[in-house]
C-alpha cells in the first residue's frame, strides 16, 4: 500500500498529499493504473481526517493525477501526451507566442456572421426559452432527420432512425468502442492514429494494434494479418483524410478493404469527420451490415458546433438508440438547435464549401513555401503531413524555437514501427497571412533538415 511521507510539504495536508501523489508517479514510484489506497486506510495511516484524503483525491483528479470510479476505487492515470494538444503553450524564453499548428481545427472565415443572424432569428421566434431547455422528442427527431440529410450529401442514405445524435465526435466513438467492445479487446487502428482514439482507448483499456499503410490508408493485406494475428473483431479507420497523413482510399483500396472486413466479420468503425472535405463517400457504404459511421460538423462547419452523429443501419447503432443518457442527452440543445437550422437552410453546405476552398488555398501555400516537401499528388487535407527520418521529436523542438508549433509523430504512433514525421494542420492559422509567416519560420527548419536526411 502506497504511504506518503508528508514531511517537508505543503502545511496545508491535503495539498501535501497531492504534491507528494505527483512525485510518486513522476519517479515511477506509483504506475498508470495502479490503485491508491482506500481514503479510510490512507486517512488511518497518515493520522488524519478522512475528508482531508478525500479533499486530496478531488484535487489529485482536477490536475489528472488520479481517476475514481464508484465501487472501484481510485486509479493512477497514465500520462497523456494527446492532453498536451489542448495545453496552454507558453512562449519560449518570454518572447512572442509561437504560431500554434499543432491542434485540428477548421479554418475561420472572418467575414462570416451566420452565428450571430441564427440566434437573432432563435430570438425572434420566440424560441429562446425552448434552446435554454432540456431536449424536446421534437428537436431529436429533427435533428435525426438533419443528420440524415447531411449524410446523404455523403451518398450514404440512412433513415433517421439509423442515426443517434451525439455531443461532439469524441463522445460518439467513445460510445461506439464501449457499446462494441470489452475492455482487454484488441481494437484494430492504422499505425499512425488520431490522439483522441489513443485516449478513448486508454481509458476504456482497449488495447490498440496498428496496422501498416500507406498513400491510401491501411494495407489490405496487413489488416488481413492483424485480424489472424489478434483475434480483433473491430477496426477503427479513418479512410478520407487519415489523420495524420492525410491519405484518402481509392475505390480500388476501398474494395479491397471492404472485402477483408466482410471475410472476417470485422466491425468497422469509421471516422469520417474529415471526410466531407472530399469527393469520396465513406467506407461505411460498402459494408453497411457492418459499418459503423461517426462524423461531426467540428472538423468542416465550426468547432464549437458540437454536433456529431453515430450512424449505420446495423445493430450496434440500433442498440445505442436506446442509450439516449449517455448518447444525445449531453448535446445542448442550443447548439443542437443551430445545427439544424443550418444544414435546413443551407448554411453548413456554404460554410463546408468555403472551407473546402479555403483548404485548397492553404495546401498551395505549402507547396510553394515548402519545396520538396509537400507529396506530389497529396490531397488538399486541413492537416499536412512531413515523413522524416530520425527523431522527429527533437524537429519538433526546432520548429518551436523558430516560432511555430508543430506536432511530432510519436504522439500518433500505435507501433514501434509507425513511421516518423510531423503534422502541421494548415487550417489552424488564424489567417493566410499568419500561414505564410509560419511557413515562412519553418522553412529553414525544415528544408534544411530534409536536405541532409
Amino acid at each position: 500500500m502506497w504511504v506518503p511521507s508528508l514531511d517537508g510539504r505543503s502545511p496545508v495536508r491535503y495539498l501535501a498529499i497531492v504534491e507528494a501523489l505527483a512525485d510518486a508517479i513522476a519517479a515511477g514510484d506509483l504506475r498508470p493504473g495502479e490503485r491508491l489506497p482506500t481514503h479510510r486506510d490512507l486517512a488511518w495511516r497518515l493520522g488524519l481526517n478522512v475528508s482531508t484524503v478525500t479533499q486530496a483525491y478531488r484535487e489529485a483528479a482536477r490536475r489528472h493525477l488520479v481517476s475514481g470510479e464508484v465501487g472501484r476505487g481510485t486509479y493512477v492515470l497514465a500520462a497523456s501526451r494527446e492532453a498536451a494538444l489542448f495545453g496552454l503553450k507558453a512562449a519560449p524564453d518570454g518572447g512572442a507566442a509561437p504560431i500554434d499548428l499543432s491542434t485540428n481545427v477548421p479554418a475561420v472565415d472572418p467575414e462570416a456572421a451566420d452565428l450571430a443572424a441564427t440566434l437573432a432569428a432563435v430570438a425572434a421566434e420566440g424560441r429562446v426559452d425552448a434552446a435554454l431547455a432540456y431536449h424536446s422528442p421534437a428537436l431529436l427527431r429533427r435533428a435525426g432527420i438533419a443528420g440524415a440529410a447531411w449524410l446523404a450529401a455523403r451518398r450514404l442514405h440512412l433513415r433517421p432512425a439509423d442515426l443517434v445524435p451525439c455531443a461532439g465526435a469524441q463522445a460518439a466513438l467513445t460510445a461506439v468502442l464501449v457499446q462494441l467492445c470489452a475492455p482487454g479487446e484488441p481494437v484494430l487502428v492504422e499505425d499512425l492514429a488520431f490522439p483522441g482514439l489513443k485516449a478513448a482507448a486508454r481509458w476504456l483499456r482497449l488495447p490498440l494494434h496498428g496496422v501498416a499503410m500507406d498513400g491510401e490508408g491501411v494495407l489490405p493485406e496487413a489488416l488481413d494479418r492483424a485480424v489472424r494475428a489478434t483475434g480483433a473483431r473491430v477496426a477503427v479507420l479513418v479512410p478520407n483524410l487519415q489523420n495524420p497523413t492525410g491519405a484518402v482510399m481509392g475505390p480500388a483500396r476501398q474494395a479491397e478493404v471492404a472485402d477483408v472486413l466482410r471475410r472476417h466479420g470485422l466491425w468497422l468503425v469509421e471516422d469520417d469527420v474529415y471526410g466531407a472535405l472530399t469527393d469520396r463517400p465513406p467506407l461505411a457504404a460498402l459494408v453497411p451490415e457492418r459499418g459503423v459511421l461517426v462524423t461531426s460538423l467540428s472538423k468542416t462547419v465550426a468547432a464549437g458546433l458540437r454536433f456529431a452523429l453515430v450512424a449505420g443501419a446495423c445493430a450496434p447503432v440500433r442498440e445505442l438508440a436506446g442509450q439516449i443518457h449517455a448518447t444525445s442527452w449531453p448535446m445542448a440543445p442550443l447548439l443542437a438547435e443551430v445545427a439544424c437550422r443550418w444544414i435546413e437552410d443551407g448554411t453548413a453546405a456554404r460554410r463546408l464549401a468555403w472551407q473546402r476552398a479555403e483548404i485548397a488555398a492553404r495546401h498551395a501555400q505549402a507547396r510553394r513555401a515548402l519545396p520538396g516537401l509537400v507529396a506530389p499528388g497529396q490531397p488538399a487535407s486541413p492537416h499536412l503531413w512531413l515523413p522524416r527520418d530520425g527523431d522527429a521529436d527533437a524537429l519538433a523542438a526546432r520548429c518551436r524555437a523558430a516560432g511555430v508549433e508543430v506536432v511530432a509523430g510519436d504522439l500518433f504512433a500505435v507501433t514501434r514501427e509507425a513511421p516518423q514525421g510531423l503534422r502541421l494542420s494548415l487550417a489552424a492559422a488564424s489567417s493566410r497571412a499568419e500561414l505564410a509567416e509560419a511557413l515562412a519560420r519553418l522553412r529553414g527548419v525544415l528544408v534544411g533538415s530534409h536536405a541532409s536526411t
